[in-house]
């Protein structure tokens, strides 16, 4: 908590965030005036039914998308008002990413795929000791096609983690693994976040999930429903999902 003290203000931003894509003649609203507000270090989880506008959050705050209208502040800067260039910069240094599926390059081992992260930023963690991390010391050597689909998301949450970002993105992270796995892969990402004090934040249309966030914010028809701080969040172990 002492470390979360130290910033005045909060680590993100979204202030009346709107974001209305055009198709033809029409005009689909998929956010409509957002707002809320995550803390340096927080593990948060954004919920809600598919269509709701979770992933268009996730892609606003990563810089693959612009918002409409509305000001977004991530580490006092206002990526709101970035160009095509700055966003690119901007994704390339400060953030994570790791999706549902894993998008590895299927011709480099496990090391050269973590390797290819950090090559393109500026302070990368070690890779080996970054592998290890994830558990994943004794398969390094091993292409994407000898793991299984867990191990597989451990070498994308290894190279997100290789960049040594602001911001950890997670879409649906388990959302092509069994249960077991799932969880494993939950309370990497959970524990990453404890240890290292990065910024996690994960998309799920699974509530209950929501109780391992330190911060809950579900997302209903482009709009925010609800922000909710858990005081004791669960340990993944004990979530029954």
């Amino acid at each position: 908590m002492l470390e979360r003290s130290m910033y005045m203000s909060a680590y993100i931003e979204f202030q009346n965030v709107k974001k209305i894509y055009k198709m033809g003649e029409v005009e689909i609203e998929a956010l409509s005036g957002v707002d809320f507000s995550i803390d340096q270090g927080e593990f948060v989880v954004i919920a809600g039914a598919s269509g709701a506008g979770k992933s268009t959050i996730l892609n606003i705050l990563g810089g693959m998308d612009s918002c409409t209208s509305g000001n977004i502040y991530v580490d006092g800067k206002e990526i709101s008002k970035y160009n095509a260039k700055q966003l690119t910069t901007y994704r390339r240094y400060d953030i994570g990413f790791v999706f549902q599926f894993y998008n590895l390059v299927q011709n480099l081992t496990v090391k050269e795929n973590v390797e290819l992260a950090a090559q393109i930023c500026k302070e990368p963690l070690d890779i080996d000791e970054t592998i290890e991390a994830v558990g994943l010391k004794d398969r390094s050597g091993n292409f994407p096609a000898q793991l299984s689909g867990g191990e597989q998301q451990r070498v994308a949450i290894a190279r997100a983690l290789a960049k040594n970002p602001k911001l950890l993105l997670c879409d649906e992270p388990t959302g092509a693994l069994d249960y077991n796995t799932g969880k494993q892969i939950l309370k990497l990402l959970q524990d990453t976040c404890r240890q290292r004090g990065v910024s996690v934040i994960v998309i799920t249309h699974n509530l209950a999930l929501t109780a391992m966030g330190d911060k809950v914010i579900k997302v209903r028809n482009g709009k925010i429903e609800s922000v909710t701080i858990n005081e004791n969040p669960l340990p993944v172990e004990r979530i029954e999902y």
